[in-house]
């Protein structure tokens, strides 16, 4: 095992924002090609989008997704061509865990950038605008957040379960509207000092995902998938998976189920790492470390400097930034 094991993680929706990699783009080359190479497989300029906005346009899943992969494997060609060293594991939040596979090998960029564009019309689609809602609840532990969620979802109310455990005091409830704005009312008579409705437009990890998870089944039968050159931690279970079939299913299975984050930055703890590079825009995933595991040093990539600071501090041969 290298000195300094690095963990990779990948940012999921939500860290997108118009003008983001603009000091990237025109510091480093592969970041401008990354871009280019996304638009030729989407048939529309992507940087543009990014440049110009609007942000509701940025916001849209369906555009949000291939964005936000295209800014992560673009941030990690540039550390590659800035002789970063080679992290030991990876892992990415829901969407992230997309980028994590396609810089881990698993998944040619093109085809990524295609299927996630699909992924994000899948899950829209599954259920109709206005029917599904997220909700962000601070300061409850799991086990309330779950009783006060299965409680509504008993209660005729529609379905709502917790979807993403993102930290300790950091969950993430979806599902039906009415379900949810029920739970918002439960999990703040049960203590939880917040309980925000998220910008969303579907319940995602829910089991109403279920269809849009047979239909990325079925665009995933079209793709290849190679065994992973450095190992993902799968949001599903929080393990690691070299079989290439095990990972399709996987994936499929990612679309309606909860993600683990907390146990997934654990396991990485657990395999030894010690830094922890947020490779795409924004800072969400390095704030949840700090929470889960003081251990873990972190580092954001998305400004130049801020990359370059990085390689040096991974390499032992900067200070940690």
């Amino acid at each position: 095992m290298p000195d300094n094991p690095i963990a990779f993680l990948f940012p999921g929706q939500g860290s997108q924002k118009v003008g983001m990699l603009a000091a990237a783009h025109e510091r480093f080359a592969v970041v401008g090609e990354t871009f280019a190479e996304a638009s030729d497989a989407l048939g529309y300029d992507m940087w543009s989008l990014v440049c110009d906005g609007p942000q509701e346009s940025l916001n849209l899943t369906a555009t949000t997704q291939p964005v936000l992969l295209t800014s992560s494997v673009a941030l990690w060609r540039a550390w590659r061509d800035q002789s970063g060293p080679a992290p030991t594991v990876m892992a990415g939040h829901s969407l992230g865990e997309f980028s994590a596979l396609v810089c881990a090998g698993v998944l040619d960029f093109a085809d990524a950038v295609r299927l996630v564009r699909k992924r994000g019309e899948f899950m829209q689609s599954a259920v109709p605008v206005g029917e599904g809602a997220m909700a962000a609840i601070i300061g409850l532990d799991d086990e309330g957040i779950n009783a006060v969620c299965t409680q509504v979802s008993a209660g005729g109310a529609g379905v709502v379960a917790a979807v993403n455990f993102n930290s300790p005091g950091q969950v993430v409830i979806a599902g039906h509207s009415g379900a949810v704005e029920a739970a918002i009312a439960g999990l703040k008579e049960a203590g939880a000092k917040r309980a925000m409705p998220l910008p969303v437009s579907a319940p995602f990890h829910t089991e109403l995902m279920r269809p849009a998870g047979e239909q990325l089944r079925e665009a995933l039968a079209d793709i290849a998938l190679s065994a992973p050159a450095i190992p993902v931690v799968h949001n599903v279970h929080a393990q690691t998976e070299s079989d290439p079939a095990r990972i399709r299913e996987l994936l499929v299975r990612q679309i309606h189920s909860p993600v683990q984050w907390t146990r997934c930055v654990e396991e990485i703890v657990r395999s030894g790492a010690r830094h922890a590079v947020e490779c795409g825009p924004g800072k969400v995933l390095s704030g949840l470390n700090r929470r889960i595991d003081k251990s873990l040093a972190s580092y954001g990539l998305e400004e130049p400097d801020a990359l370059l600071e990085s390689i040096a501090a991974c390499a032992g041969t900067g200070d940690e930034v």
